[in-house]
Parts: C-alpha cells; sequence; structure tokens
C-alpha cells in the first residue's frame, strides 16, 4: 500500500508518502487510521482527529468504511480551504 501525507500531516508525520503493508485486520479506511495512529506519537498526534481528515483511495474522496487493499495507493490530507 502507497501512503501519501499531505500539509500538515506531512510536517507533523515528517514524511511524505511510504509503503506498507498494513496487518490483515485493516480492511477499510477507519481501520487503516486506527492502526496508522498506533504506529507512534508523531501519527497519533497527525492522525488525533479522524473526523477532521479526508482520505482519497486511489485518488477518488471516500468515506471512512471505504475498502482498502494492499495495491491501493491512500492519500490522507486535511480538509482543503479556498479563498
Amino acid at each position: 500500500m502507497r501512503l501519501l501525507y499531505f500539509a500538515h500531516l506531512r510536517d507533523k508525520i515528517g514524511i511524505a508518502e511510504e509503503r506498507l503493508d498494513p496487518p490483515p485486520g485493516v480492511a477499510d479506511v477507519a481501520a487503516l487510521i486506527e492502526w496508522l495512529k498506533g504506529r507512534g506519537p508523531k501519527f497519533a498526534a497527525a492522525l488525533a482527529n479522524p473526523k477532521a481528515l479526508r482520505v482519497a483511495v486511489n485518488q477518488t474522496y471516500v468515506g471512512w468504511q471505504h475498502p482498502v487493499t494492499p495495491g491501493d495507493e491512500v492519500a490522507i490530507f486535511p480538509p482543503v480551504t479556498g479563498g
């Protein structure tokens, strides 16, 4: 799985992207975020408020129950504001 972190998430975690294999129980976006939060204090702090995050799987915005698979690209970023 390819994970991409954007904006302040990238700054807090300290990386822009990584490839990893989540455990078999990580089957949807919500489970992925929870698993990532357990990877250490930087991840826990950056992902502390999941309701403030947006997630795209394979370049399409998805909800928390959307399935994830090992070959997916998952982008995680804060809500976009404009003006």
